[in-house]
């Protein structure tokens, strides 16, 4: 039986006799002494043998990196040179008596260092290797331990734990659901949940009152490093709370989550409308450690004649807005064309810009092509507007405001990164007053949420103006990171239908498809709401990684596929016939 973890022992434990288990991180031979560090999941520890230890003495000189190891020994202080300050049990070291081989390893497929570069292919394809090294296992830790505060905190202000379905019913929502074929129901199928928004409702009808659960979710999207097809959920739901309460309740599930897990105090939380967002930020998520902010110049734009900026400035759907960048006139043109680039990938067709050398002479201090194009009178308003000062750059947007916002909202935070602008270590806010629709590609309306959210207007408001219609919903925001985002949910059944009018779900598919929970709100629904947090992004912003892979077990690569066990694979043909389902063969190359 083990009596302590390597990482554990102290020079609380010297003199004293411990049974460890662990894998041998590393082997050295000192003049005829075997020094082996022996590694866990709580650390490293130094383990000594002696050549008068006689057969252990071989068999420690025997092992190599990555043996399961058992060891028995003495806990001894190290003296002078030897103590090592940059391990936890660096004061100490395991003069070791016995030693079993549990098991050996042939060569690892690449070090355990953390300093070593090892490409991402390779540390999935061997994942449980990867997971061995101190900084994964101490994101995992983390990741524990943020749960367990999770849970505390939930349990603690009276929230049951429920699970909900994985195996439900595709909804008009569910576009990128995964589907599942049942072999008991011929050509049906199941879909894999993106949220369990729906069961979550039903409980609050079921008088549950609070309710959470950390679920899994499945969406079957392109993937970026902050998504992956199935992900986990922190998912509230309260009854009988308005907005303003369940923002109160999750604010503070938060804030003391940073200060148990982090030590960090979050300070004030700011609200700001999503209008105001967008056009300060560019962003529904705007990330406030950085300086700088948009700025329309719209007005100023729609008495020039250069037909990039007065189009988008005369049209009720454009935007012409304007980026400073204090002290950016050091961007080379070579940045700039990469910042191009950038914007390209958004829908902008270029990337205006001026550069201030000189603001004492005037016109003649700037720098830029479109100049030309540009009444002095009109530049010298805009550069008063924009208070700019020597060494500053100016950039500009001009296209479909959804475009400009795009664009310029990624720039700023681009910019902000590469001229370290980031003033400090964390900024939440709370975005609020969302629109409750917007327009998608097609020119018809989709749900800025979804469908469930309630309007903070009457139903008749509702389908009289609907694009003028907010939702109460509420998202938090952390370093221009969308945490989780939530709302107070449609409670009335004559409210839900509609909103499915507004969206064009006749009554008939609105019954076929949600007709559980329109009957459900028929039997006193108590006014609910609730909100879901992201745990990956908050486990990959608590602990500094640059993607959710990095705080996940097992996850997929970019294009949705597990390279260790080499999923998705193939089903064969019984198992295809039992699910009455017959593959497409492939085209045949010429």
């Amino acid at each position: 039986m083990r009596s302590h973890y390597c990482g554990q022992i102290t020079s609380e434990n010297i003199d004293q006799e411990v049974t460890l288990y662990g894998w041998v991180d590393r082997r050295r031979d000192h003049g005829g002494v075997i020094f082996l560090d022996l590694r866990d999941r709580e650390g490293i520890v130094q383990v000594v043998f002696d050549p008068d230890t006689d057969q252990f003495f071989e068999r420690a000189d025997s092992v190599r990196n990555e043996y399961v190891l058992q060891v028995k020994g003495r806990v001894r202080a190290r003296t002078g040179a030897t103590i090592n300050p940059n391990m936890k049990t660096g004061e100490i070291e395991i003069l070791g008596k016995e030693l079993e081989i549990l098991n050996r390893s042939v060569t690892p497929p690449f070090q355990l260092d953390e300093h070593i570069a090892v490409g991402e292919d390779v540390r999935l394809k061997y994942r449980y290797i990867d997971l061995r090294r101190p900084e994964m296992l101490g994101k995992l830790r983390l990741r524990s331990r943020i749960t367990s505060s999770i849970r505390r905190f939930l349990d603690n202000n009276d929230f049951l734990d429920i699970e909900t379905p994985i195996l439900t019913k595709a909804t008009p929502e569910g576009a990128r659901d995964y589907l599942v074929p049942s072999r008991t129901h011929a050509g049906k199928f199941f879909a894999l949940p993106q949220s369990p928004q729906l069961f979550k409702q039903l409980l609050m009808v079921s008088g549950m009152d609070r309710y959470y659960q950390i679920a899994k979710c499945f969406r079957d999207e392109d993937l970026r490093a902050d998504r992956q097809p199935e992900f986990t959920q922190i998912d509230i739901e309260a009854s009988f709370l308005d907005d303003k309460q369940i923002m109160a309740i999750t604010e503070g599930m938060i804030r003391e989550l940073f200060k148990e897990v982090l030590d960090v105090e979050l300070g004030e939380f700011p609200r700001m409308p999503y209008s105001e967002a967008m056009a300060r930020f560019g962003s529904d998520k705007p990330d406030l450690r950085i300086p700088m902010e948009l700025v329309d110049v719209n007005d100023l734009m729609q008495q020039v004649d250069f037909k990039v900026f007065n189009g988008p400035a005369n049209d009720p759907e454009g935007r012409v807005a304007a980026l400073k960048v204090t002290g950016g006139a050091q961007i080379s043109r070579k940045q700039i064309d990469e910042y191009t680039k950038l914007v390209a990938i958004y829908g902008a067709k270029g990337l205006a810009w001026i550069k201030i050398n000189d603001t004492a002479a005037g016109i003649e201090g700037l720098q830029s092509p479109i100049l030309k194009f540009m009444p002095d009178e009109i530049v010298t308003q805009m550069m008063s507007r924009l208070a700019v000062a020597d060494g500053d750059i100016v950039f500009f947007g001009a296209d479909k405001e959804s475009v400009v916002n795009e664009a310029l909202g990624s720039l700023r935070v681009k910019i902000g990164e590469d001229l370290d602008l980031i003033q400090k270590e964390w900024a939440p806010l709370w975005v609020v007053d969302f629109p409750m629709f917007e327009k998608n590609g097609e020119g018809h309306l989709t749900s800025l949420h979804h469908p469930f959210t309630a309007p903070a207007c009457s139903a008749e408001e509702l389908e009289k103006n609907p694009l003028g219609a907010l939702s109460i919903a509420y998202d938090m925001v952390l370093n221009g990171t969308e945490l989780g985002g939530g709302s107070t949910r449609i409670h009335q059944s004559d409210m839900q239908k509609a909103v499915f009018r507004v969206l064009g779900i006749s009554d008939d598919e609105a019954q076929e498809k949600f007709g559980f929970l329109l009957d459900a709100l028929k039997y006193g629904a108590p006014p609910h709401g609730g909100l879901a947090f992201g745990l990956d992004r908050l486990v990959m912003l608590m602990t500094g990684a640059k993607s959710i892979r990095d705080v996940i077990a097992f996850p997929k690569t970019q294009s949705a596929a597990c390279i260790m066990t080499e999923a998705p694979g193939d089903a064969d043909s019984k198992q295809l016939r039992e699910l009455n389902i017959r593959l497409r063969e492939k085209p045949k190359s010429s």
